[in-house]
């Protein structure tokens, strides 16, 4: 198959590459060429922006995967650019878009799409919703949920300032009291399934969420990071609302994912993908992440604002 990727270097979409080419499909990438990576010389390229002429002349695939669209008015954009034109059109949307707060688990791909928290959530809900009310492109939907290749999971902040507090000796704060049930894939397990979605006839007009089965503590989450990188873990737990007030940008993903225990129910997938396993350790899962995250340089205003966090929560007992 010839199969297009809007994209390509990504957290997911950068192993989905690599599994396509392992399979046998002839891969060609677009996306702007300004983020640097370690593709093979068989991916081919196409530099360009997704509302210049370059865009607009994409044809010649079976199938597209559209890694970088997060809003409707781009799903109206691509179904009118791509009808008539391939087989199979990929988007890839949010399992954070499933009903919050969660309601049962494990979750599967009948639980509504509903996120009253997070604006980002909402916005790949109603790409799917325009997708799935026009017949003119066929596609499948794809729900990743916390996905890792060269960034850390972790529970708010980014993984330079992580990295930066665990080798400082410094606490991590943490949502909540630490136990919520987090389900994290990596990378190199999705692509195995995704790359066999591309060309299955099954698959089209379907939507798929793709997780390992496996959940584990963010606290588990974190001390693991933390043994890791050869350092014991300090955690500091704070109140996901409380956070939110600290930094307002932190609403979305706490209130409506992190702070709720997820687990997913992969069977879907696997009738039309094939069976498929996940490593089974949170050290294999973030052995990966752990090492290319050391290279990324720490949010200093971010480490400041978690300082005064912890030393406010601290301050409560006393």
């Amino acid at each position: 198959m010839k199969v297009l990727y809007i994209g390509g270097t990504g957290q997911i979409s950068h192993s989905c590459v690599l599994e396509s080419l392992k399979v046998g499909h002839d891969v060609t990438m677009f996306n702007r060429g300004s983020t640097g990576d370690d593709l093979p010389v068989e991916v081919k390229r196409i530099q360009g922006e997704m509302n210049d002429d370059t865009y607009r002349k994409l044809d010649g695939y079976d199938a597209i995967c559209q890694f970088i669209a997060f809003k409707p008015e781009q799903i109206d954009r691509d179904i009118a650019t791509f009808a008539g034109k391939t087989g199979q059109y990929v988007f890839i949307s949010s399992a954070s878009a499933y009903l919050k707060p969660v309601r049962k688990t494990p979750i599967t791909e009948d639980v509504p799409l509903i996120n009253p928290y997070w604006q980002y959530s909402r916005d790949k809900a109603e790409c799917e919703a325009r997708l799935q009310a026009q017949s003119a492109l066929p596609f499948t939907i794809i729900r990743p949920s916390h996905t890792v290749r060269n960034r850390l999971p972790t529970a708010i902040g980014d993984s330079g300032t992580c990295v930066h507090r665990v080798r400082e000796g410094k606490p991590i704060v943490v949502h909540g009291d630490g136990t919520t049930f987090w389900t994290v894939t990596r990378s190199e397990d999705l692509a195995k399934p995704f790359a066999r979605l591309l060309g299955n006839k099954a698959a089209l007009g379907e939507d798929f969420h793709i997780t390992s089965d496996l959940s584990f503590t963010f606290d588990d989450i974190h001390e693991t990071i933390a043994r890791l990188m050869g350092f014991e873990s300090q955690i500091v737990h704070v109140a996901s609302d409380t956070l939110a007030r600290y930094n307002p940008d932190w609403l979305g993903g706490l209130l409506g994912d992190k702070s709720h225990t997820v687990q997913f129910d992969n069977s879907k997938v696997k009738a039309v993908a094939g069976d498929f396993s996940c490593v089974p350790t949170l050290e294999e899962v973030l052995a990966g992440p752990v090492r290319l995250s050391q290279a990324y340089a720490p949010d200093m205003k971010l480490d400041a604002l978690f300082d005064r966090i912890i030393a406010d929560q601290r301050g409560l007992a006393t």
